[in-house]
């Protein structure tokens, strides 16, 4: 009986330290994939926002000079008309980067709308109507700063959920700490407790001599 018990207070320990040895496994697991989605939400907020908002300066600021171009009145519309298209020119070339960074749905539409009030300018230059150019330019800046604004929206999202998960991640720290501690005590215990019952010795019967 009393191998029986010391038997089954034994596998009680084991059990308890297989737990907690699983728990700290478990999170430790969950602290490495939430700090991929937290690189991943950084490179995010890099890459999708911060890029795209100096594509965004680039445009206002080729814009702002195809508008002031076409309402200068001191200059000849053969000098306005080369001006304006080689600053399209420069604006084409900023599409294609564009394109090629993540967009959400509602971003899409803004920038196909961009990309509309660019073609009418390509047409209205051809034409040298000056007043719709301007007219157009004034649309296409109007979209880039709803642009402007999605692309600050989206960025606080997703620095938003990078703190949410740094924040888990601290939180799952201090929980393995914790843990390490318990089984850092569960096995002190075991040792003292067997270190005692080593110890104990049993009284010897007194002699009848």
């Amino acid at each position: 009986m009393k191998d029986l018990k010391k038997y089954s207070n034994k596998t009680k320990a084991a059990f308890v330290l297989l737990i907690v040895m699983l728990l700290i496994l478990l999170g430790n697991f969950n602290t490495l994939q939430n700090s991929k989605n937290v690189n991943k939400h950084i490179n995010a907020i890099y890459n999708d926002r911060l890029v795209v908002a100096h594509y965004i300066f680039q445009y206002s600021k080729e814009l702002h000079f195809i508008k002031a171009e076409a309402e200068k009145l001191d200059l000849s519309d053969n000098i306005k008309k080369n001006e304006i298209i080689h600053t399209l020119n420069i604006i084409h070339n900023i599409d294609d980067l564009y394109a090629r960074t993540v967009l959400t749905n509602k971003e899409k539409q803004h920038f196909d709308t961009f990309l509309k009030s660019c073609k009418e300018i390509n047409k209205q230059v051809e034409n040298k109507d000056w007043n719709k150019i301007a007219v157009s330019s004034a649309e296409a800046l109007k979209t880039l700063e709803s642009l402007s604004q999605i692309q600050i929206q989206e960025g606080k999202s997703q620095l938003a959920n990078a703190n949410a998960m740094y924040s888990k991640n601290n939180s799952l720290g201090q929980l393995q700490i914790a843990l390490l501690i318990i089984l850092g005590g569960v096995t002190c215990y075991l040792l003292i407790v067997k270190k005692i019952k080593r110890t104990i010795k049993i009284p010897e019967p007194p002699s009848l001599n």
